[in-house]
């Protein structure tokens, strides 16, 4: 077979995913594995959508991701080659810490760990229990950042929502870039 046949042959396999509706990309929850697990459920609260990318997300994160997870322990950070290995046992600390402070009985708080961040979504009953909570993951020892989008009573949600209508097409699903 010549090798324009062949480049022919691969251009039209290329050629309807670069034509393809980027908003018509399927949403791929949680590719990487991130620990993303419910600490509280006092309170009613919509759940999360959690970590999900579309197959064209995830390529570029993926690359992000090399570069990110390396930084740490290049900056002599981090003990671990890679920051994204602390995520397991960061989130589990994380929701065993949420779990055990009394005063956030009345929440309903999820918990995402990427790189050595803790993302917390949900609701709280006032803005001194955001903070409580926000306060009790930071004084984790190997938490670097804490990310809080917790909704106050009568406040939209921060976060998309698990199951919107809007995240079938990737629109506002992601929410900020992790």
């Amino acid at each position: 077979m010549s090798r324009w046949v062949v480049a022919a042959a691969v251009a039209a396999l290329w050629a309807p995913a670069a034509t393809a509706d980027p908003t018509s990309e399927a949403v791929l929850v949680n590719p990487f594995g991130d620990p993303f697990v419910q600490a509280t459920d006092g309170r009613p609260c919509a759940a999360p959508r959690g970590p999900a990318y579309t197959e064209r997300e995830r390529r570029t994160e993926a690359h992000s991701r090399a570069e990110r997870g390396t930084t740490c322990w290049l900056a002599g950070r981090c003990t671990e080659p890679n920051a994204y290995r602390y995520d397991a046992a960061n989130a589990t600390a994380a929701v065993a810490s949420l779990r055990a402070d009394r005063s956030l009985v009345d929440s309903a708080i999820w918990v995402t760990a990427q790189r050595r961040f803790i993302y917390l979504e949900g609701c709280v009953a006032a803005a001194a229990q955001a903070a409580r909570a926000e306060a009790v993951v930071k004084a984790l020892p190997d938490v670097d950042r804490v990310i809080p989008t917790l909704a106050l009573p009568g406040e939209r949600l921060p976060y998309a929502v698990a199951g919107a209508a809007s995240c079938a097409t990737g629109a506002g699903c992601r929410g900020p870039s992790r």
